[in-house]
């Protein structure tokens, strides 16, 4: 099943998503806002009452055209499952009629490169600064 996110949701996201990236420490990109004040662009696949999967995004309020994907992840069982291709489908549905969705991901990340590439969309281009600290990340967008 998938819903939209509450609040109480967060505990157990945050609970895993260190593990669900192999160890990585992932948890402080994920602040708890997404939880609370994008609800309704944001979304969580559970079944027998544990999370499987969830979705972070929000649309634009400097673009009124565009939406924005934060962050997504699947439980490393239910990856290749189609949960999130399902998850995405659910976000593009609830920004409509945006005209375009756009989110980032890491270079080295080439699974997540290859699986947004999937759903149509295209790389922009890949900013060596992305966000300040020397960072690359691979910007893409897609045309709804």
């Amino acid at each position: 099943m998938i819903r939209h996110a509450e609040p109480a949701d967060y505990a157990e996201v945050i609970g895993v998503i260190d593990e669900w990236w192999g160890g990585r420490s992932m948890a402080a990109m994920l602040p708890k806002l997404f939880f609370v004040h994008f609800r309704d662009t944001s979304f969580v696949a559970e079944a027998d009452g544990s999370i499987e999967g969830f979705l972070c995004g929000f649309r634009s309020q400097t673009f009124p055209d565009e939406a924005y994907i934060h962050f997504v992840g699947v439980a490393p069982e239910k990856r290749g499952d189609g949960l999130g291709r399902e998850l995405y489908e659910r976000f593009f549905a609830s920004v409509a009629p945006r005209g375009v969705v756009r989110a980032v991901t890491s270079p080295v990340n080439e699974r997540s490169v290859a699986f947004h590439r999937a759903l149509g969309f295209e790389v922009e281009r890949v900013d060596e600064n992305y966000d300040g600290r020397g960072e690359s990340r691979v910007l893409l967008r897609k045309l709804l």
